[in-house]
């Protein structure tokens, strides 16, 4: 059996006249983690649940105000974190685990301060949700520029794994804001109110935030494949519409569907006393609303995997004409391991 040296001169198998990579090599490449697929993230879902049910009962057997916080922060980062163990155990490339916990807790500081920032003009009206929608996509969007500005390689898959992590390190310090907001009332603090707000929030974090960030990280990434930085193309901006309005439809959800069961049941919008949905109204509007989120939810699925699927059908042609190019030569003979043709300029005379 012969095999091809680089000089073009056939050899018997098991020699080899250059460098060869060892076991060792292979495995400090830089798309090899040794922390891949070790299943921490659901252990820790579980873990984290269980911890949490401890410390809600504690507190009620107790009442120990000071347990707290520390239900607020448990219910609000336990879902958004697991997203990151989760990303831990399938990025590859030049991205560390320590880069992605910055990108979490400092992306996810820095996303709700941007947010409050650009959200801090804005006034009630129609077009409320849309606006918040495009202002924080905008906030993680930038974050996802920083945090993968040296990643490499950029592909859509990394992308959208970096983006869930800044979506998630957002949502996580979101929710804690708005399980702080619940609890505290002129009566006191209202546990039940918090506990509903965290459940809602960690069930919903992962098609929210977490969805719409990997949406734009998948299609920044897949546009700059093969390249040491990020490629400007008119697709990321409309990824970025679609994102902001799928954000603001989930947001406005609530509204729409109490605006459609009023229609729906043909109850009169006056019948709304204070602002309080009639008792007939109330289970329509839950009805309607679930379904909405489930909606929107499908079709941001459907937009994600629809990109991955497509930047990865784009990588398969591009990897095959790259192999059939390095294959063959200029005359159509087998080329060199480096890519080189066998032979150059005028191909070799016919045997008569």
């Amino acid at each position: 059996m012969y095999v091809w040296r680089t000089s073009g001169i056939p050899a018997r198998s098991g020699e080899h006249d250059g460098p060869m990579t060892t076991a060792t090599e292979t495995a400090a490449l830089p798309g090899d983690h040794p922390h891949h697929r070790h299943g921490w993230w659901w252990k820790t879902l579980i873990a984290g649940f269980l911890l949490w049910a401890v410390t809600i009962v504690v507190t009620v057997v107790t009442l120990n105000t000071n347990l707290v916080p520390t239900i607020i922060l448990l219910g609000s980062f336990l879902v958004p974190f697991t997203v990151v163990l989760f990303v831990i155990e399938r990025v590859t490339g030049t991205v560390s685990t320590m880069q992605l916990i910055t990108a979490f807790f400092v992306g996810g500081i820095l996303g709700v301060l941007g947010a409050s920032l650009l959200e801090s003009d804005l006034r009630p009206g129609p077009a409320l949700y849309l606006l918040v929608g495009f202002a924080e996509e905008l906030v993680k969007g930038v974050l996802l520029l920083v945090v993968g500005w040296r990643v490499r390689p950029k592909t859509a898959r990394q992308g959208a794994l970096l983006g869930a992590t800044v979506g998630a390190g957002f949502a996580a310090f979101e929710s804690a804001g708005y399980a702080f907001n619940a609890a505290i009332t002129t009566r006191g603090i209202d546990l039940a109110s918090l506990l509903q707000t965290e459940v809602a929030r960690a069930v919903l974090s992962p098609v929210a935030h977490v969805l719409w960030t990997a949406i734009l990280g998948s299609v920044l990434f897949g546009i700059a494949h093969g390249r040491p930085r990020f490629r400007w193309s008119w697709w990321v901006l409309v990824t970025y519409v679609v994102v902001s309005v799928l954000h603001g439809l989930w947001d406005s959800t609530s509204t729409i569907s109490t605006l459609l069961a009023f229609v729906f049941t043909g109850t009169p919008f006056s019948a709304a006393q204070g602002g309080a949905v009639p008792a007939g109204v109330a289970d329509v509007v839950t009805t309607l609303y679930v379904l909405g989120l489930a909606v929107v939810s499908v079709i941001g699925v459907a937009v994600l995997i629809g990109v991955l699927l497509h930047f990865r059908r784009q990588t398969r042609r591009l990897e095959a004409a790259a192999a059939s190019a390095a294959v063959w030569g200029t005359w159509g003979q087998p080329a060199m391991s480096d890519g080189t043709p066998t032979w150059h300029g005028t191909p070799p005379p016919h045997v008569l």
